[in-house]
């Protein structure tokens, strides 16, 4: 196997389990109106896009991934730009897509 394909199995890998996956209200409605498909942004959470969070959050993440801590993505949807939240607990028994201010 060439090291470009070693790399691109290194990376579809996850960094970390999901858990059981929750979503609130606010979310599904969030995803609804935006057309936004919820496994996408688990995947991206999941890959390490940790979406529109500043560099220290990422760097944060990047810890908790290796510390088993809670992690956090935000990612900004439809026109609007409205944010919602991915959050895996630091047991990664569970994950959540919510609004910030279902929080």
């Amino acid at each position: 196997m060439s090291a470009s394909a070693l790399q691109s199995v290194l990376s579809a890998s996850p960094l970390f389990p999901l858990g059981q996956i929750v979503a609130t209200p606010g979310a599904l409605d969030l995803l609804d109106r935006t057309g936004i498909n919820a496994s996408a942004l688990l995947h991206r959470h999941q890959q390490g896009d940790w979406g529109a969070v500043c560099a220290e959050d990422a760097q944060s993440n990047v810890q908790a991934v290796l510390a088993h801590a809670r992690i956090l993505s935000a990612y900004e949807l439809g026109s609007r730009r409205e944010r919602l939240w991915v959050i895996t607990e630091a047991d990664r028994r569970v994950t959540t897509l919510l609004l910030p201010t279902e929080y």
